[in-house]
This record gives C-alpha cells, structure tokens and sequence, in this order.
C-alpha cells in the first residue's frame, strides 16, 4: 500500500463535521453555511441548455484531449486575457480540458515528481533528501495530499499578515529549491484572497530556472477580482514578460466552478508549457479522466461568453461591501483582492480560538465558518491559520448580509 496514505490528515470539512456534531442551534435561525468554497449564485440557463441538449452524445467515448472546438475556445479565452501582441496559446499542444482543478492538481504532481532523483535533467545534483513540493501554508488541502502520494515532502511557505499573505519565496534556502520538483502557488489566494503581482510571479520563475523545478499557478479563482479594469496577473501572462512564451516550466490550473458558478460540471483546464503537456497528457490517457462529451459542449459555451461573468463578480462586489461595515466593528478584517472569502483575525474572541469560536458561533446563530487552522499545517513558526477562521461569502446576498449580522450579534456577546 502507498505508505503516503497514512499520512493523510482528515479534510476540513470531515473535522468540521466532527467539530459540531453535538452542537444543538436554535432551531428558529436558518442555517446559513459559510464554510464550504461551493458558489450557490444562480447556474447560466444557456450552459444548462446546451447540458441538456447535448445528452445524446454520452453514446460516445470521449477522447482525453478533448474536443477540438473546446481546446480552441479555452485557447481563446486566454488569449482574451490579455496577453501580449504575437504570443499564441496553441490550442493543440498547450491546452487540456481536465475534470475540475482539483483532480489535475492532484495528477499533474503524480505525473511530475521522480521521489528517486538525485540528479537534475541538467546532470547537477540536487541537494540530499529526496523530492519536496512546495506550497503556501494555509492552502488548498490537495497540494499536500498529492506530494505524500507522490513521494515527495510537502514545504510549507507560511503566508501572514507580516508577508502580506503571499509565500516569502527569498527566505526559502537555496538546499529547499534544489530539492523542489514543483512549486505551488495560488492567486488569488484560497484563503487570503491575495494577488500574486507580475514581478513576484516572474521572480518565481526565475527560481524555477535556476533550481530547475516547475510551478503549478492555481488560478481558479482568476475570474473573481474587484476592478474590472485590472484583473489578477497569470503566470502565463510573467512567462511572456519574461520573454518565455513557450510558457517554459508553466502550467496554470482555471475552472468553470467559480466562473460560472457550475462546480457540479466538474470542468476546468489546464494550460502551459507544451513540453508538460505533452507528458501530462499520456498520464491522463492511462488515468482514465476524459471529460463526457455533453460536458465538454457545455464548457465551450461557458467559456465563450463573459457577461455571464461579469455579473457573477458584481454579485460578490454587493456582498463584500454590503458584509465588510456589519463585521469591521467588531473584527480585524480586510477587502480582499480576490475571490470570494474573508480571512479574519478574530482577535480575543473566544480566548482567540479559531476552534471554539467556529463552535460557539454555529452552536448560538447557526451560522457554519471553518478555522483556519483546519487549512494550515503546524511549523517551526507556527499554525498561520491559527486566531483566523475563512467566511466564504457563497450564499446568496441577504443571506449573506443576515450570517453578518448574526457573527456581529455573536461577538456584541462574547
């Protein structure tokens, strides 16, 4: 058996669960579920129309690449975000549409990490101690998870207040890169809602260059920022202001789930460096993962079409101007520059436990968060998602308005 599975720690939302089990709320407040990243805006009735009358080709195998038609259209949509003038993303060797980001973060370290290297394809030796994967510290569970299944150590790159909530990737010693096979990042961030800027990213790749190793830029929260007139920095878009517009040691993860507010489609893609494709493709082939047909169809429709979008983040504008002056008062929390989460700091509330605060809180308003520290892992410096817990902000407006006043009502108590 895979000796990485008894590592495994329990998702956040099983300890959750197990967290308020005996909870009784009052039975009069709603529940009102702010823990789980699951978009509830309402789904694009012409993405649900094209599922529908597209059923009759599940009568048909799908091939893993994926349909010309939707290689072009993810192509497209990249090209539209605007990258410079004669740079191509080629929608043949560039492009793979991939079930949900959350399975290709997970394949794509299986099919990168060699756990028995010593030496780089350059022939140096790398540093002793077998291959790391490195990955900000709070962060999406799967990062970790797929290192121990691949053999590799997790490296966790705290991200906090003093850092800005973005990895210190210059504190990281030479010895930790050269042993780094991928580096994780995120923007913006799941929790922080940080954006990485241009010249970090083009700093990461520098790195990349120099340790040789590949980043891996979870971008499914790409399409939700604040102004429309700048939208966060790919990785993709550094590779071309570095001059690497083969996307050299790139590969960027997006989605339809937060986009689109469809994460049941289970669709997204994956897009870089041809020279990753490539491999990454033949994994997939043996991995049994080609997206259904019906799906695929759908998923040319969403990405073609931007207005759907647009409303979606003006949604999650109201929310955030309309929860932020209900919980300022009463916690240390700030605008984020991306996605849809808050990520306080709840001060002495509940003795500053981000565990018992999540109880109390359910168990007096019925309203669910999930403590940060349930998303980050213990270091030598500590449990950065300790005294923080995660409000997702996915419930519709008024609902989201009412679980603020009740936190607000919950702290006036405390």
């Amino acid at each position: 058996m895979n000796p990485g599975l008894e590592r495994l720690t329990a998702y956040p939302f099983e300890r959750l669960a197990q967290l308020l089990r005996d909870n009784r709320p009052p039975a009069q407040l709603a529940h009102i579920a702010l823990s789980i990243g699951e978009p509830r805006h309402p789904m694009p009735q012409f993405v649900l129309d094209t599922l529908r009358d597209q059923l009759r080709q599940l009568d048909s195998y799908p091939v893993t690449r994926g349909l010309p038609a939707l290689r072009a259209g993810i192509a497209a949509n990249l090209q539209r975000q605007a990258l410079p003038a004669g740079v191509c993303v080629d929608p043949a060797t560039m492009v793979l549409p991939v079930n949900g980001t959350r399975e290709a973060l997970f394949s794509f370290v299986q099919a990168m990490v060699d756990p028995r290297a010593r030496v780089d394809p350059r022939g140096q030796p790398r540093s002793p101690g077998g291959a790391l994967v490195a990955m900000p510290n709070p962060c999406y569970q799967i990062y970790e998870g797929a290192a121990l299944l691949a053999g590799a150590e997790p490296y966790y790159l705290n991200t906090t207040a003093a850092n800005g909530q973005v990895p210190d990737l210059q504190a990281v010693p030479p010895a930790v890169w050269n042993r780094c096979q991928v580096l994780f990042l995120c923007t913006p961030g799941n929790p922080t809602g940080a954006v990485l800027s241009l010249d970090y990213l083009r700093y990461a790749l520098e790195l990349a260059e120099r340790h040789d190793f590949v980043i891996a830029s979870d971008e499914c929260y790409a399409d939700l920022y604040l102004d429309e007139a700048r939208p966060p920095p790919s990785l993709l878009h550094a590779a071309c202001a570095s001059g690497r517009t083969r996307f050299e040691r790139c590969m960027v993860f997006r989605s339809l789930s937060k986009r689109s507010s469809v994460p049941g489609l289970r669709s997204g893609f994956v897009a870089g460096d041809p020279a990753l494709i490539a491999p990454f493709l033949l994994y997939r082939t043996y991995h049994g993962c080609a997206m259904p047909l019906p799906t695929q169809l759908a998923s040319v429709a969403a990405w073609g079409d931007e207005a759907h979008v647009v409303v979606n983040r003006a949604l999650y504008r109201e929310k955030f101007q309309r929860v932020l002056p209900i919980l300022q008062p009463h916690l240390e929390v700030a605008l984020p520059a991306g996605g849809f989460y808050l990520w306080p700091d709840i001060g002495h509330a509940c003795g500053g436990d981000e565990v018992e605060f999540t109880r109390a809180l359910h168990a007096q308003q019925n309203v669910t968060v999930l403590p940060g520290s349930f998303l980050a892992r213990d270091t030598a410096t500590g449990n950065p998602g300790r005294g923080r817990v995660r409000i997702s902000l996915v419930a519709a407006v008024d609902d989201c308005v009412t679980a603020a006043q009740r936190i607000a009502a919950f702290l006036g108590t405390d």
